[in-house]
């Protein structure tokens, strides 16, 4: 725990040695930190009970930060090791380390636990930061739950034409 508060405290007081978000070396994941996390439960690192926290890490390193509660903001990045240990590097230069206790994550103030699949919103995040390897933030995605019956029908109508092409 000491070693990830002070981790926390280098990569947040700007000593974190990261200065060009190309010259960080994306480090291909280990096979207990791949896959999809989030949150579980409130948690203060969120600005609400609702609130919904996930983080995304593919084999070969790539990450998405990805939150939602009343808006979506994800933030894509990389994994790469800094003095031993694994952290995530956004686009905007932001390091948050990673700390595996058991089948917990810590990162960022959150703990999180491995899912099955992320929010459906995330996977829409994750298609969008594949698409644009420039985008540093994520922020045009309603939540599904916000998500009116007139904008639900819309949005249906041209999937619907399609099936029918």
């Amino acid at each position: 725990m000491k070693k990830w508060m002070l981790l926390s405290a280098l990569a947040l007081g700007g000593c974190a040695q990261i200065t060009d978000y190309q010259q960080a070396v994306k480090t291909p994941a280990p096979a207990n930190l791949q896959g999809n996390w989030q949150t579980f439960g409130p948690q203060s690192g969120l600005r609400s009970d609702k609130a919904i926290g996930s983080l995304i890490v593919s084999a070969s390193g790539d990450t998405l930060d990805c939150r939602q509660w009343q808006r979506v903001i994800a933030k894509p990045g990389k994994l790469t090791q800094l003095n031993g240990d694994y952290v995530n590097v956004t686009r905007q230069l932001r390091v948050m380390p990673l700390e595996q206790e058991g089948s917990e994550l810590h990162y960022d103030g959150l703990t999180l636990r491995k899912v099955e699949r992320p929010t459906v919103e995330c996977q829409q995040a994750l298609q969008m930061a594949e698409q644009d390897v420039k985008v540093q933030v994520i922020q045009n995605i309603e939540p599904e739950s916000l998500k009116t019956r007139i904008t639900q029908a819309t949005e249906a109508k041209p999937a619907a034409a399609q099936a029918e092409k």
